[in-house]
């Protein structure tokens, strides 16, 4: 019998990773949303987060303006942004296109997602990707092939999970089993789609790593201060918000209470996921920097900074 390696008499080591933190950002729509976006901006590099993922409308119908600004926070911040990318109505040639131009540009990760279908019931554009697992296997295609350019930071590829059914889906079970086929195509790690009990990442958590799925799956949350942006997100996932929740945010008198109220919420299920297993937490911003520094402040995540000087734990008390 061989004697354990070095690591084997080193248990530990894989607990030493920090808990990764990360921001959703989406395209501005106009010079005063691009105004509004950048203040954001700058007010979330200040927490040096691990990156910024960047998003784009169905079909990549403002892709133009999403590479502007991927190029514009490569050029002008020390963030390290996530290309989204979906798949839908484009085909292979097209999105290995795309690819190369995001990596051009000095993208090292993209999140991996198959896109909304058309709301026309039209048919796919011939020859088209249809799945999210088929857009991971050109990545790697696109990665491969180059393999010298790369040598400084392979490629890091992301995909959705659902802590609930997804809305096409025929059970929870099989967003499983789509996600264990998403890892066997390459992927590196997972974000959660929004949810809004405690209980919905952990038996996600639960029904993955039974399934055989071991990529980090990173809870998506979206602070709960909006009762209009709860209710709408409610809807698509086909999930209902907490009755105490909305009610709590109906009854507010003043925006300062509705925040101080989402804020809360929002710190509970991220504090329970994390209790859960977690390995970070990815906010969606709706390009508001306000509501995520709250939640950040209250969460008191165990980071350290690039410099190495004090942990976003200590944030709010340097603050004050």
């Amino acid at each position: 019998m061989s004697p354990p390696s070095l690591i084997d008499t080193h248990p530990n080591l894989s607990d030493a990773a920090p808990v990764a933190l990360s921001y959703e950002l989406f395209p501005p729509r106009s010079p005063a949303a691009a105004e509004t976006l950048w203040t954001t901006i700058r007010e979330l590099e200040t927490t040096e987060p691990d990156y910024v993922s960047v998003t784009y409308g169905a079909s990549g119908s403002n892709r133009d303006t999403a590479i502007e600004l991927i190029d514009r926070l490569l050029l002008e911040t020390t963030l390290r942004p996530l290309a989204h990318l979906t798949c839908v109505g484009n085909t292979p040639e097209q999105l290995a296109g795309i690819i190369g131009q995001l990596l051009d540009t000095g993208v090292r990760g993209i999140l991996a997602l198959r896109g909304d279908l058309p709301n026309d019931a039209s048919q796919p554009v011939n020859g088209s990707l249809r799945y999210a697992q088929d857009l991971i296997d050109l990545i790697r295609r696109v990665e491969q092939r180059r393999s010298a350019l790369l040598c400084a930071g392979k490629i890091a590829v992301g995909v959705a999970a659902y802590p609930t059914r997804h809305p096409e889906s025929p059970s929870e079970e099989h967003d499983v089993e789509v996600l264990l086929a998403k890892q066997r195509s390459g992927a590196d790690f997972a974000i959660t789609q929004v949810f809004f009990h405690s209980s919905q990442y952990s038996d996600l958590l639960t029904r993955a790593r039974r399934a055989g799925v071991t990529i980090p799956i990173i809870p998506g949350v979206m602070p709960f201060t909006s009762l209009r942006r709860v209710k709408r997100l409610g809807e698509l996932a086909g999930v209902e918000p907490s009755a105490e929740l909305t009610e709590r945010l109906a009854a507010a008198d003043t925006d300062i209470e509705r925040l101080h109220v989402g804020v809360d919420a929002t710190v509970d299920l991220a504090n329970a996921a994390l209790d859960a297993g977690a390995p970070g937490i990815h906010l969606y911003t709706f390009n508001e920097h306000q509501s995520a520094l709250e939640v950040l402040d209250k969460l008191a995540l165990p980071r350290q900074t690039r410099s190495g000087s004090r942990s976003i734990a200590n944030r709010g008390q340097l603050a004050s």
